[in-house]
C-alpha cells in the first residue's frame, strides 16, 4: 500500500542567500492580500471590508487583518502608514519564522504559528501580529483563521473587550491561536492511542512508516507550541512598555496553557517511542514464535530420522531386515519416540497451555 506523501513542515525563505535586511521578497505563490478592519471602542464598532489604509481615529481601537501575502505594494504601504520597521515586513512575508516576540520603535511584533488542517493530518501557517498604541495588524498566509469567536465578542453590544485597548486585543488573539491547538492535540493523541491498541492487540498490521508519520506531525506540533513559551514570558515582563498590568494578569492563563500542551506533546513522544519498541518486540516475538515451532518440529524428527538412517544402511547381518514384524516395530518405536516427545515437551512447558 503507497502512503501520500505529507506536507513537510519546513518553511523555504524567500529571500535568497546574501539579501540585503529588510528586503521585501514576496512569494510569487503567495495569495492576494485581503483586508478586513474593525475600529471599536466602548460606544461601538465599524466593521469595513477592504478599507482605507489609515491608522485609527482618536479614541478608538482599530484592528485590520490582512489575509494573503502576495502583494508587495500593499504590504509597503501598509508598512508606510502604521511606521513598520523594513524587517518587521521581512519578516512577516519569510513564512518560516518560528514563534518569536521583539519590540521595534514602540510597536511589538509577534510571530505565532496556527493549526491548518489538510487531508493528510495537520499542518501550520504563519500569523504575524503588530501591536501598537491604538491598533494591532495581523498578516495571515491565507483565509481562514481561529480568530472568529473574537470578532463574534466585538460584534456583540456591551462586550468588555470594546472597552478595552489594543495589548487587550492582541492578548485575545495570541489566546485564541494557542487554544486552536488543544483539539488538534487531542485529535493526534486518539489516533495515538488507537495505534497502541491496535499493536497491543494485534487486530492489524502496525508499519514503522505510520508511526513516524505521526511522529512527525508531533514534532511539528512540538516546534511550533515550544517557543510559546518564551513569545508569553517576554510579554509578561512588567518593564515592557506596551502591556499593561491588567493584561499581563490574562497572560498567565496564556502561559497555563502553553504549559499544558508542551506536557501533552511531550507525552505523545514518548508515546511514539515506545510503540517503536513496541512494534519491534512485537516483530521479534513473532519470530521467536515460528523459530520455537520449527525446533520442534526438528527435535521431534531427529530421532526419527537417526532411525530410518540406521535401517537404511546396505549390510546383509541386520536381522530385522528379514524379519516379518521389522516393519511394523520400526514404525511403531518412530510413532513412540515422537509421542514421548511430544509429552515431554508439554509437560516441560514448551508446549500447549503451560508453556510460558
Amino acid at each position: 500500500m503507497t502512503q501520500k506523501r505529507r506536507p513537510s513542515s519546513v518553511r523555504r525563505r524567500r529571500s535568497p542567500p546574501g539579501t540585503a535586511p529588510g528586503t521585501l521578497s514576496v512569494d510569487p505563490r503567495a495569495l492576494t492580500a485581503r483586508l478586513h478592519a474593525m475600529h471599536f471602542n466602548a460606544d461601538g464598532l465599524v466593521e469595513i471590508e477592504h478599507p482605507e489604509i489609515a491608522p485609527p481615529e482618536p479614541g478608538k481601537v482599530l484592528w485590520l487583518n490582512i489575509d494573503g501575502l502576495g502583494d508587495a505594494a500593499l504590504l509597503a504601504q501598509i508598512g508606510a502608514a502604521f511606521g513598520l520597521h523594513p524587517l518587521v515586513l521581512e519578516d512577516i512575508v519569510n513564512v518560516h519564522q518560528r514563534p518569536k516576540t521583539e519590540e521595534y520603535q514602540g510597536q511589538t511584533f509577534v510571530v505565532l504559528r496556527m493549526p491548518s488542517p489538510h487531508p493528510d493530518g495537520f499542518d501550520t501557517e504563519q500569523v504575524s501580529l503588530v501591536l501598537g498604541e491604538t491598533f494591532v495588524l495581523t498578516f495571515q498566509e491565507k483565509p481562514g483563521d481561529v480568530f472568529e469567536p473574537v470578532r463574534n465578542r466585538l460584534r456583540a453590544p456591551h462586550r468588555p473587550i470594546r472597552a478595552r485597548s489594543a495589548d487587550y486585543l492582541c492578548y485575545a488573539l495570541i489566546d485564541a491561536v494557542i487554544d486552536s491547538f488543544f483539539p488538534v492535540v487531542e485529535t493526534m493523541t486518539e489516533q495515538l492511542e488507537a495505534v497502541e491498541e491496535r499493536v497491543l492487540l494485534g487486530q492489524a498490521e502496525v508499519g514503522m512508516a505510520e508511526i513516524h508519520a505521526h511522529k512527525r506531525e508531533i514534532m511539528a506540533m512540538r516546534g511550533a507550541v515550544w517557543p510559546l513559551r518564551d513569545v508569553v514570558t517576554a510579554l509578561m515582563r512588567e518593564d515592557h512598555g506596551q502591556i499593561s498590568a491588567a493584561t499581563r494578569l490574562y497572560l498567565r492563563d496564556c502561559q497555563d496553557h502553553v504549559v499544558q500542551l508542551t506536557e501533552m506533546l511531550q507525552s505523545s513522544r514518548d508515546v511514539t517511542g515506545g510503540l517503536v519498541d513496541l512494534v519491534l518486540s512485537s516483530q521479534s516475538h513473532r519470530t521467536n514464535e515460528v523459530m520455537r515451532v520449527l525446533t520442534l518440529i526438528s527435535t521431534i524428527f531427529i530421532p526419527l530420522t537417526f532411525v530410518v538412517g540406521v535401517y537404511g544402511m546396505n549390510f546383509d547381518h541386520m536381522p530385522e531386515l528379514h524379519w516379518r514384524w521389522g516393519y511394523p516395530v520400526a514404525l511403531g518405536l518412530m510413532a513412540a519416540l515422537a509421542v514421548g516427545l511430544l509429552a515431554w515437551f508439554r509437560a516441560i512447558g514448551w508446549l500447549g497451555r503451560n508453556r510460558r
